[in-house]
């Protein structure tokens, strides 16, 4: 790739009416440009790449055959909407891509008309196109409604679950399977395009119907060998089995790089009014058409800057390793010692640090695909059997899977161990991805252990706390990125649950600490203190159990408590605030106030300023105490990390 290449067609595309003007040649001519302009602005702000560019075409084709934004197009996931961005009118917000106030990485109602659904978890898009496609049926407005899900998130129950509502049904639904994880095959060629051109065919389609009501008119035996006859030769070519008996018609394999193929294909399934939901497979290939990415597809899935030219990644200077490193590490160590652990993630096995353990302990590592619920029920049944399984799931996946852990673990109190890695804000992912409600969702749950170490030193401890946890359930929550840079013990040592440690002691106001705010509390108790405020600063450890003991001397010794976390409202300072009422703590006039996530879904930021937009980075909780001693005037010197 040079920084030679031309945008003459594109240049003329404000939105995707005027790509339809554009012969088929001219097409294929866009397809170029289009994979050259996606390439050119995820080099400058990183992002989803090679899922991108393995549906340059099929995006073109897409817009091209379907009356967009009439017709309903919903992009699964949305890691692959970057061409549909540009082709929609926002082309010239590219560079602000995943930026403070710029484009979402993901599809967004709020952003586009063409973005009818937004998404950031996988295997929506079935169950969301069906109730498109009813609404479409109730208010006869006829128009066609367009899912597209990859292999990966066809894992999932839910897109099942969406199939066998969406196959009972005649709502006019198209689903296009994007299949990126084989490369094109020989069956994929010429021959099977030509099949399955024929076979979406208004008159193979007309045929077969002729066809299957002809065999009803003969005895059952022969009727059964027609029909058997049929799905087997559509079977050899397709291998649609299985979407044939949920009731949809399948059309595929075709290769989805290929504009000739594609082309006729999608406007026989426009233009067929009668078949009901309609199943079409494309094979495409992760990176397609930019060398470095097809290379290493896992590599350029989520990717920062990097050369535009020859693809060589932006390397960033690490200060300290990540908490999902810290994490898998200290587990790869207790699993050393202990042969009962074992891992299991739901198809995030490099997000979550397992592909290390995976290579340390291959017959004791689950990866079980985008099936959330699954892993947790999963690790259930391996703790009923003596195993210590640890489930790595991001903070915002294991909402998915809520019922499970309620139902199927706290209830029966089985020691299944949740790693929650990405709690608290995520910077560039936005609300979708943003971990700010499990501390809420877990601590109300009866029994259950919660822990949020301060750093990366206090992960391995937790760690280590896990593992000797087995007459229930325990989890510990860490954040997305570089740890504070503390060293790190050579083995973690199991902690007492539920007791916090005090880190330095005053007698006006205390901080209550959970989790990795610890280190903006520490700075606001530098500032404060050279104000002349007596401050006690305290590292929670555990927000279920509470230190209780600890808590009640706060209260009792100090005019101010104020408790941090990097949570939703609903969780560690409501459960410090319940415990301080029940026990008549708040009587005698002391101020409390709950530092939490700011009540709203936060859109993509650099993670400072979403902290800074909550209040709960060091110049805030400093404004924060002196609000609350009435020294309103005074201004905060301290800086945002």
């Amino acid at each position: 790739m040079t920084d030679e290449q031309t945008t003459a067609l594109l240049d003329k595309v404000g939105d995707p009416s005027d790509l339809r003007e554009f012969s088929a040649d001219e097409i294929k001519e866009l397809a170029t440009e289009l994979r050259d302009e996606t390439v050119r602005a995820v080099s400058a702000v990183g992002g989803h790449l090679g899922a991108s560019l393995g549906v340059i075409e099929l995006t073109v084709a897409l817009h091209y055959v379907f009356n967009t934004p009439e017709d309903r197009l919903i992009w699964d996931v949305g890691h692959q909407c970057y061409p549909h961005k540009i082709l929609t009118g926002r082309r010239e917000r590219m560079n602000s891509l995943r930026q403070g106030g710029g484009l979402s990485g993901f599809t967004k109602r709020s952003e586009s008309v063409y973005d009818p659904f937004g998404a950031g978890h996988s295997s929506t898009s079935i169950s969301a196109g069906l109730g498109m496609a009813v609404a479409s049926a109730l208010d006869d407005s006829n128009r066609h409604v367009i899912a597209v899900i990859g292999d990966g998130s066809m894992s999932a129950g839910m897109a099942y679950e969406a199939m066998n509502n969406a196959g009972s049904s005649d709502a006019r639904l198209i689903v296009i399977l994007n299949d990126n994880d084989m490369s094109i095959a020989p069956p994929v060629g010429a021959m099977s395009a030509y099949l399955s051109r024929l076979i979406s065919s208004k008159s193979y389609r007309s045929f077969r119907h002729f066809g299957i009501e002809v065999a009803k008119k003969l005895p059952r035996g022969i009727e059964k060998a027609a029909v058997k006859a049929e799905e087997y030769a559509r079977g050899l070519v397709t291998g649609g089995t299985l979407f044939e008996e949920m009731g949809f018609y399948y059309v595929g394999p075709v290769d989805g790089h290929n504009l000739d193929h594609l082309l006729p294909i999608l406007r026989n399934i426009r233009d067929d009014k009668e078949s009901g939901p309609v199943m079409l497979h494309v094979v495409t290939k992760k990176g397609h058409g930019y060398g470095p990415a097809e290379a290493s597809p896992d590599r350029y899935h989520g990717v920062g800057k990097f050369d535009y030219v020859t693809g060589e990644l932006v390397k960033t200077k690490s200060n300290a390793p990540s908490y999902t490193k810290v994490f898998a590490n200290a587990l790869i160590k207790e699993a050393a010692k202990d042969e009962s652990i074992v891992a299991i993630n739901a198809a995030m096995p490099a997000g979550t640090g397992l592909d290390k353990f995976d290579e340390e302990y291959p017959e004791r590592c689950f990866d079980v695909g985008i099936a959330e619920q699954h892993a947790v029920t999963f690790a259930a049944g391996m703790a009923s059997e003596g195993f210590k399984p640890f489930v790595a799931i991001y903070s915002t996946f294991l909402q998915r899977a809520y019922d499970q852990v309620v139902h199927d673990v706290a209830i029966q109190k089985l020691p299944v161990r949740f790693a929650i890695d990405r709690a608290g804000y995520v910077g560039a992912d936005g609300a979708t991805h943003c971990g700010a409600f499990d501390l809420a969702y877990l601590c109300c749950l009866p029994g259950i252990v919660v822990m949020a170490p301060a750093d990366e030193a206090e992960l391995v401890h937790a760690v280590a706390t896990a593992v000797s946890i087995d007459d229930r359930p325990s989890a510990v929550r860490y954040p997305r990125g570089e740890g504070v840079g503390v060293d790190l013990p050579e083995d973690g040592v199991a902690m007492e649950i539920g007791k916090g440690r005090m880190l330095r002691e005053g007698s006006t106001v205390a901080l209550l600490s959970l989790g990795t705010r610890l280190t903006e509390a520490e700075k606001a108790a530098d500032e404060l203190a050279g104000m002349g405020i007596s401050v006690s600063l305290a590292d929670a450890r555990f927000a279920k159990p509470l230190d209780e003991e600890m808590i009640a001397a706060l209260a009792k010794n100090h005019e101010v408590l104020i408790t941090i976390e990097d949570g939703s409202a609903g969780g560690f300072g409501a459960h410090v605030m319940q415990y301080l009422s029940s026990a008549g703590l708040m009587d005698n006039g002391l101020k409390f106030r709950s530092l939490v996530m700011a009540d709203t879904f936060m859109d993509q930021d650099s993670v400072t300023k979403q902290y800074d937009a909550s209040g709960l980075n060091a110049p805030q909780i400093v404004e924060t105490v002196l609000t609350v001693l009435g020294r309103t005037g005074a201004k905060s010197s301290a800086k945002s990390a």
